[in-house]
């Protein structure tokens, strides 16, 4: 015991340490006393590698606390983490804080069309005028849908602009192509609203309206560059 204490105030250890170095040597000798690699408690709880690099590179890209970060991480990749875990991988990075003056970024996420037949459906009227046989004008409406994934048409000309006439020309169509046909798209006209709206939507077919300043729900850039493919 004597030995024990004089050895430990040597040392600056205290006696815990020493007793469980002396039992290290004795059952292990030399190699009982090398610092043996650190072992987490539960490895299965740690987060994969490469969710701790998604949770470091939204924080330092985009400037992102950690409940956005869930978000993200969940609407996007799938990926479920509770706020408290993502706060734990930013401690230990040393990114708990944001640097003084550093505002959040919006984070974009890039737009894919859908090449799915049917997917999309665009309904669009033009306004046909022709001289008729004693020359007087003449005029006519054409109902016309295109496929956005294949490009598939079809038209109709009738001699009113009415929501008989629009759903007259839905029926052809749902009837003619040779899919089914799952969401339309038209503009906020007159002859495609509440009757015309109701009827696609009780032939489950989806109904939306184009947003205003676009060409069938596209932006005239999007709209000229399909144009050119």
């Amino acid at each position: 015991m004597g030995n024990a204490h004089k050895t430990c105030q040597y040392f600056g250890i205290g006696r815990s340490i020493f007793y469980r170095w002396r039992d290290a040597y004795q059952k292990h000798g030399e190699a009982g006393l090398k610092n043996a690699k650190s072992i987490p408690k539960n490895p299965a709880n740690q987060t994969p590698a490469e969710i701790v690099e998604k949770v470091l590179y939204l924080r330092r890209k985009y400037h992102l606390g950690p409940i956005r970060i869930v978000w993200y991480l969940a609407r996007d990749h799938g990926i479920k983490i509770s706020d408290a875990g993502v706060y734990r991988i930013l401690k230990h990075n040393g990114l708990n804080r944001l640097p003084r003056g550093a505002q959040m970024r919006k984070l974009h996420t890039k737009r894919y069309q859908k090449q799915v037949p049917g997917h999309h459906i665009q309904v669009d009227v033009k306004f046909l005028t022709f001289i008729g046989k004693s020359g007087e004008k003449v005029r006519r409406f054409q109902y016309t849908a295109i496929d956005d994934a294949t490009r598939v048409r079809a038209l109709k000309v009738y001699e009113k602009h009415t929501q008989v006439n629009a759903i007259d020309f839905i029926e052809h169509i749902i009837e003619k192509f040779p899919f089914r046909i799952r969401k339309v798209r038209t503009d906020n006209g007159h002859e495609l609203q509440t009757k015309f709206h109701w009827h696609v939507e009780n032939s489950g077919v989806r109904h939306a309206y184009i947003k205003r300043g676009t060409h069938n729900g596209k932006t005239p850039y999007e709209a000229l560059r399909d144009r050119l493919k």
